[in-house]
């Protein structure tokens, strides 16, 4: 399958929990990130297509504020190829105020690391 990505992603480097905005369950913690969506290690299976409000705790070192709040969708889900209790999930930025985009960038530039190789292309967003 051809790669659908237009951005660059990013191994995440920090552990950030994402929360859902309503009940402040954890989804998951940030492992993958690109400026226009994210992977996350999830303790149960998401299925594709399902939209979340999503809330970030921010660190006073890529924000003045202390949370951030985001619609991403599901893109896929796999089960976690070392722990098969979690889930792989894939998702996509669908609505991000701009202000809090220019955040994510900086969480992107500061906490995201490139990979040295690819074990697989395909493994990421968008397929």
């Amino acid at each position: 399958m051809a790669d659908k990505r237009k951005k660059d992603r990013r191994e995440f480097t920090y552990y950030m929990q994402v929360k859902d905005e309503a009940t402040k369950q954890i989804i998951g913690y940030l492992s993958d990130i690109s400026t226009g969506g994210f992977k996350l290690d999830c303790p149960k299976q998401i299925p594709p297509g399902v939209d979340f409000r999503m809330q970030i705790d921010l660190t006073a070192d890529v924000a003045d504020k202390t949370t951030m709040v985001f619609v991403a969708r599901s893109r896929w889900c796999h089960p976690d190829h070392i722990d098969p209790t979690s889930f792989n999930v894939g998702f996509e930025i669908i609505n991000m105020a701009p202000s809090d985009m220019m955040i994510f960038q900086r969480i992107f530039e500061k906490y995201g690391r490139e990979q040295a190789s690819r074990k697989n292309s395909n493994d990421y967003l968008w397929k």
